[in-house]
């Protein structure tokens, strides 16, 4: 392997078709920012059909289970405090036991 000789990315065809590609604008920023927004409303979809699903059954879920979800929501609710996001979840699923 010592003795091959290098090559640039320059010489690499692949990578010259790709720059080509990109220079004439098969490639942008707003594209990615596009992408991403998509992704992130698809996420957030995704969680909200779960979350929705979740709560429709929660009164059937074993109470360990629930003590379990309620916990692993708190924790991942972060910008609010603590005590604060447990109220409001608790007051939530209080409204919604029947559903």
């Amino acid at each position: 392997m010592a003795n091959e000789p290098k090559t640039s990315t320059k010489d690499n065809p692949l990578v010259r078709a790709l720059s080509r590609w990109e220079n004439e604008g098969g490639r942008t920023d707003a594209d990615r920012e596009k992408r991403a927004a998509l992704a992130k409303e698809e996420e957030a979809l995704i969680l909200q059909c779960l979350g929705a699903a979740v709560i429709s059954r929660w009164n059937n879920l074993p109470t360990e289970v629930q003590r379990d979800l309620f916990a692993r929501a708190v924790s991942v609710g972060e910008p609010l405090p603590t005590a604060d996001l447990k109220e409001q979840l608790a007051r939530f699923l209080h409204s919604h036991k029947d559903l």
